[in-house]
């Protein structure tokens, strides 16, 4: 298992929500006597060109990224997995609709897609968590769709199906269980390309907006003075590193078990 991953991924939620009860520092101060200061033992991490402190600012940020990610991946993967089962379980007239609505998106670059949204409506965090979502569903729901129809030809559905079994209880007791593995799959790539999403976002200025922050605006504010003071721009880049490389593997094993399963079904 990777232990490590899991472990780093554990270690990021406990900073982000629960460090400012141990680092008492406000993320919002501003101090023109400490401004672009370099990480010392008062600043760990040093502060950006307003004087605040980026290790309090992390931690306010990191909420707000997290929350973003996760959000928006359970929804994009919920929506995924819907869709996915109904149009391979129902087939015909369904599963054509489905094909024309995910080509429909799948017209549209995902980022770009993203942005068009994005500048019609104020951004915040639930909205980038709908935006993200809508954008984001329709690899999880190709893969469902896919695993859905192999499901569908199974002689006991067949059976189930003849004996006339309610279907929204053939789809909860029969496909839930076979489909879970790719869901969570899904669903830990979700969570790196969402907040990736919402850093690229912030970075160009279309993502959260002030007095909010999200590590992507925290490393937006230090483009500005990256010659001079690297660390504003770091460490939310080295956190956002670290969550998405973490999921990664944890993803990359999630697939490994569930291909042996398969491989032994």
């Amino acid at each position: 298992m990777p232990i490590f991953s899991i472990a780093l991924l554990t270690f990021i939620f406990l900073f982000s929500f629960f460090g400012n009860y141990i680092y008492i520092h406000d993320a919002y101060t501003l101090q023109s006597n400490s401004i672009l200061l370099a990480p010392s033992f008062e600043f760990p991490l040093g502060t950006d060109r307003l004087g605040r402190d980026i290790l309090a600012r992390l931690m306010e940020g990191g909420k707000v990224s997290l929350l973003i990610g996760v959000g928006s991946a359970f929804i994009a993967s919920i929506i995924g997995l819907v869709a996915g089962s109904i149009a391979g379980y129902f087939k015909g007239s369904v599963d054509k609709a489905f094909i024309v609505t995910v080509d429909l998106f799948l017209t549209f670059p995902t980022f770009f897609l993203l942005l068009a949204l994005v500048s019609y409506v104020n951004a915040s965090a639930w909205v980038l968590i709908i935006i993200i979502s809508i954008t984001g569903w329709m690899t999880t729901a190709r893969l469902i769709r896919s695993e859905s129809f192999k499901i569908t030809s199974q002689p006991y559905i067949k059976i189930l199906n003849i004996a006339k079994l309610n279907k929204l209880k053939i789809i909860f007791k029969y496909y839930a269980p076979i489909l879970a593995p790719i869901y969570f799959v899904s669903f830990t790539f979700g969570v790196g390309g969402a907040i990736l999403a919402e850093s690229g976002l912030s970075f160009l200025g279309l993502g959260i907006v002030a007095p909010q922050m999200s590590w992507g605006t925290i490393l937006s504010g230090g483009k500005d003075v990256v010659e001079i003071a690297w660390w504003v721009s770091f460490f939310p880049g080295l956190m956002i590193f670290l969550v998405t490389f973490s999921l990664i593997n944890i993803s990359n094993y999630l697939q490994q078990v569930t291909n042996k399963k398969q491989i032994q079904m």
